[in-house]
């Protein structure tokens, strides 16, 4: 009999896991604890731009018409209690406030709720990223005969369908051997498996690890360019230049290595924060110190985008000038302004006294919701009118095809300032802009 799978949590990654598992062929249920959510949910609409989610939720959802009707949602315990043979639980673990610390509270109630309806026999797996030795304690709390496996998400906002039905590799967490729950995860990830995507087995820690380390990893890269930047700034070399001269090295690699004004977003920073603050709690501080300064170049970076943005306007004053910033979300392709590093540097230039005006193809609204007091405009056009330095800080397709020509005629001052060095910057200096990027020549 074909297995039945709950999803708990359909935030970001839950309502991403519970599609890709109806487009993988199960009959599946999602729950939340938000009614309002399970109604959108159940439309087939969701409360985030993801490319591509809302079409496969659409191609699913029971009660859609021409839908699979695969898909269920339910604030219901009970039905998944009954419903399910494979819980997975993919509730959110945000940083404590004040803290670096991860929040559990989420994932505690939810392993403490699904204890209370869990059929014997059936499993529960952990997606959500929390604090190596959490699976452990998590397990004493399921009822006998219900086991526990730890499955780390991967997800690239802007990719995550494609990370959930063809992933680069699955990582399943088990205790002592586990053959009856890597038997059953083998089950449902028959297709992925079978496409070539590696399947490795391990113990709880290791498995709690490999997300955060993975996140370390690449927030140590991304902030090596960045602190390359900052001395090619000072030597007056050219990063980008640099950074295509060292990923030619198959040790090193490419990818990363823009620099730029950081890294953002709901998942790196608070990751690499909580990975500390863990290793403080065993004893292994010393370890991560590294990650203390990774996490420090990379705020910095927003600062000195603030600084570039002074000195272009003449090295004194915000205030009374006008500031065209393009892009609100913390990368391309979503809609998410958490931890942005591009709505970080609008509102600081905004409490300095700049006028700033944002656009962002997909993130207008939580930006408003975050900064109602900076200005918005509904089109990069509109953005830029009048403006006496342009900020390019989000790397959207959009902007790197807009026409420097175009927006010249609307400027105050033809100043651009590129964030993300991601703009053709010989093309805007034909059109008559003075080009700027962080770590790269002046001219």
């Amino acid at each position: 009999m074909a297995l039945k799978i709950t999803v708990i949590g359909t935030g970001y990654l839950g309502a991403t896991h519970a599609a890709a598992m109806a487009e993988l062929g199960f009959e599946v249920l999602g729950l939340d604890v938000v009614p309002e959510k399970i109604e959108l949910l159940a439309s087939g609409r969701v409360p985030m731009y993801e490319p591509g989610l809302e079409e496969l939720l659409a191609k699913h959802v029971a009660g859609i018409e021409g839908s699979s009707g695969r898909l269920r949602f339910t604030t219901s315990w009970e039905e998944v209690g009954a419903f399910g043979d494979v819980h997975f639980v993919c509730v959110n673990t945000p940083q404590k406030h004040g803290e670096y610390a991860c929040d559990m509270s989420y994932v505690d109630a939810a392993f403490t709720s699904l204890a209370g309806v869990v059929r014997e026999g059936a499993l529960v797996v952990g997606k959500s990223t929390v604090p190596v030795g959490s699976a452990e304690r998590l397990a004493a709390l399921l009822p006998e005969g219900v086991e526990l496996a730890w499955n780390p998400e991967f997800l690239r906002e802007g990719f995550a369908v494609q990370d959930t039905l063809h992933p680069d590799r699955i990582v399943v967490g088990v205790r002592g051997h586990g053959e009856r729950a890597e038997k059953t995860l083998r089950e449902v990830y028959a297709v992925p498996v079978g496409e070539g995507s590696p399947f490795v087995v391990t113990d709880f820690p290791t498995a709690e690890l490999v997300k955060t380390a993975a996140n370390s990893f690449l927030a140590t890269k991304i902030s090596f360019i960045n602190a390359m930047a900052e001395v090619c700034e000072a030597a007056g070399g050219d990063v980008a230049k640099l950074a295509e001269a060292i990923g030619h090295d198959d040790r090193i690699g490419a990818k990363f290595l823009r620099a730029g004004i950081g890294f953002g977003g709901g998942c790196l920073p608070k990751d690499i924060r909580a990975f500390m603050a863990r290793a403080g709690e065993l004893g292994a501080d010393q370890a991560l110190t590294f990650l203390r300064e990774i996490d420090s170049i990379n705020m910095r970076r927003r600062g000195q985008m603030v600084e570039m943005a002074r000195e272009a306007l003449g090295g004194s004053t915000f205030l009374g000038r006008r500031v065209a910033v393009l892009g609100a979300t913390f990368k391309p392709d979503s809609d998410d302004v958490r931890d942005s590093p591009a709505l970080n540097v609008a509102g600081q230039i905004h409490l300095q006294g700049g006028q700033v005006t944002v656009y962002d193809p997909k993130g207008m609204e939580n930006a408003r919701r975050v900064f109602p007091t900076l200005g918005y405009a509904d089109s990069a056009l509109e953005a830029v009118r009048g403006a006496d330095v342009v900020l390019h800080l989000t790397e959207w397709r959009e902007f790197r095809e807009l026409d420097p020509a175009e927006l010249a005629k609307v400027v105050a001052s033809r100043v651009v300032l590129d964030g993300r060095n991601a703009l053709d910057g010989e093309r805007w200096r034909a059109a008559g802009w003075t080009y700027r990027a962080m770590g790269r020549p002046r001219a």
